[in-house]
């Protein structure tokens, strides 16, 4: 009898998350809202399924091997991904990352062990921009054992770790019967990936975009201009740009959230469904919110629960910080 629960290493224990159905999410909405769990991969984040395909498939192409170096510029989360698999597999890990991230994200990626750079935030168009920089960085580092630039925003194994787990994971755990995804736009990678999958099972399901204030990608996909207005404490997520993840992605619906909004599902989540997330997550719960008045009633729609709020305290936990950005402050703080 083959024990499946059984793991012979970290990677093993990346994907196959649950899914839960959101109780205030779909009452508001009139509809069915799940969400999918990735705070519950062992790097703590949606972003170890890309961070171990990455590297899995750098492997496969001979570019990297035990003993060399990851170089990667992140908003944290993958930063994290990429260090652990990376650690399981004998190898080192510079992350790039900007220093407005929260600092238990910081924090965290040392605890890892990762070699943290951090430079100002700036934007992509700036050579010292952390995507940039990480880039430039990977050039001059000689490593015999292979030096990889992980680059998650234009790298299409990105958006094939989504395609190959959390596409089919979301189809089969809802046996088919789902009406709509949605979620925000980092990289671009989940989007696309599970969209990828998703319309080929059945065209019909709906992808939604839900994006925070400051980012371009609603204009872009509502009027096809990338243009952006206001700004978001979120981490991680937002985008000015077409990446190469999201070349080709068919968005259906999309929707704007503002921070308020989405702390404000945050809080209510800790509250009445002991769920305690990040403020991407807020971001997504609430666009799922909206596509289900959109699109109900009676609809099954999936989002994904990115990370745990813990990454976050000394933000959206952090009745200072909250009070100076005039956003809303739980009472429990």
């Amino acid at each position: 009898m083959i024990n499946n629960s059984l793991k012979n290493n970290f990677a093993e224990c990346i994907g196959n998350t649950p899914i839960i159905k959101l109780k205030i999410a779909s009452e508001i909405s009139g509809c069915e809202i799940y969400g999918k769990c990735e705070f519950l991969n062992p790097g703590g984040s949606v972003k170890d399924r890309p961070a171990l395909q990455i590297i899995q498939d750098a492997i496969d192409e001979k570019k990297i091997e035990k003993g060399g170096v990851i170089v990667e510029g992140t908003a944290g989360n993958t930063g994290i991904g990429l260090c652990l698999v990376g650690n399981s597999l004998g190898m080192k890990s510079i992350i790039v990352m900007p220093r407005t991230q929260s600092d238990e994200k910081k924090k965290m990626l040392k605890l890892c062990g990762a070699d943290l750079r951090l430079v100002d935030a700036l934007p992509y168009k700036n050579q010292g921009n952390y995507i940039r920089h990480s880039e430039s960085l990977s050039k001059s580092i000689k490593n015999d054992k292979g030096v990889l630039w992980a680059n998650q925003f234009d790298n299409l194994s990105n958006k094939k770790s989504h395609y190959l787990t959390t596409g089919p994971e979301i189809y089969n755990q809802l046996c088919g019967n789902i009406d709509g995804f949605i979620c925000s736009i980092g990289t671009g990678g989940t989007i696309s990936g599970v969209s990828d999958f998703l319309k080929e099972k059945d065209k019909n399901i709906k992808i939604g975009l839900s994006d925070p204030m400051g980012s371009a990608m609603y204009n872009f996909y509502k009027k096809g201009k990338l243009e952006s207005s206001g700004s978001s404490i979120t981490e991680g997520i937002g985008q000015g740009r077409i990446t190469k993840n999201l070349e080709n992605v068919i968005i259906d619906e999309s929707f704007q959230v503002s921070d308020e909004e989405a702390l404000n599902i945050v809080f209510k989540m800790i509250e009445n469904e002991g769920l305690i997330l990040g403020g991407s997550s807020g971001i997504n719960i609430m666009g799922a919110i909206k596509m289900g008045q959109k699109i109900g009633p009676n609809k099954k729609i999936v989002t994904i629960l990115c990370d745990y709020g813990t990454k976050y305290e000394s933000k959206i936990f952090n009745k200072d910080f909250l009070k100076e950005k005039q956003l809303p402050i739980p009472k429990w703080l």
